[in-house]
């Protein structure tokens, strides 16, 4: 309980000084964390797997996936806020979910444009707010996700319910503009790739789960 309540109040403050970058005003909660890293728990594939996690805070989401991995995998944690990093690294260091896997764990202060070429990933877990970007930036970060996953990979993100259209309601045309271009870019990449969608009333706010695969 103490660490959630110290995690609430580190993203409280990151997404009051970096709203754009951070986009939530808390963690992750436990559902949510679950269904995104359905394909990380459900896989039958006893080979080693490569993962990688885009933007995972306070790493919320990475205790589960931890938790879900095998013995073989590895992670990879990719985060622009130093706040977060500094956080996740604590995390290794003294926290009893997260020190076994520290070894096969890396967490990487860069953007996720610095990831090598030639590095590809079996599962990728993004908590990136897109429909905090702009429409070139986020079809930008959907071509290199796409461009990071190896053949049969599954890339999993999520977006709150509703969020581009209550965002609407209340914005001027401009806003409106990119708020549309992100969801007709989210909507093809759905209609063409999405294998499994998960609704998550309980979080807070309520979000979809994406699952998709190239």
């Amino acid at each position: 309980m103490t660490n959630r309540i110290a995690d609430c109040r580190l993203f409280l403050n990151e997404f009051r000084r970096n709203f754009r970058t951070t986009g939530a005003i808390l963690p992750s909660g436990r559902r949510l964390s679950t269904a995104l890293v359905h394909f990380v728990r459900e896989s039958t594939d006893h080979q080693p797997r490569r993962i990688l996690e885009v933007g995972p805070g306070t790493g919320a989401v990475t205790r589960h996936l931890i938790r879900s991995m095998q013995p073989t995998d590895c992670l990879d944690l990719v985060e622009l806020n130093q706040s977060f990093v500094d956080c996740l690294n604590d995390r290794f260091r003294s926290d009893p979910d997260f020190q076994p896997a520290a070894q096969r764990c890396r967490v990487l202060h860069c953007p996720i444009e610095s990831l090598p070429a030639e590095t590809s990933y079996d599962v990728l877990v993004s908590g990136l707010p897109m429909n905090n970007f702009a429409v070139a930036e986020v079809e930008h970060i959907l071509g290199i996700l796409r461009r990071l996953a190896a053949p049969g990979a599954t890339v999993s993100f999520f977006e709150y319910m509703g969020i581009r259209r209550l965002k609407a309601a209340f914005s001027g045309r401009t806003e409106r503009t990119r708020l549309r271009g992100i969801g007709q870019l989210v909507g093809r990449l759905l209609k063409d790739h999405e294998i499994r969608r998960d609704w998550i009333w309980s979080n807070v706010p309520p979000a979809y789960v994406h699952h998709v695969r190239f």
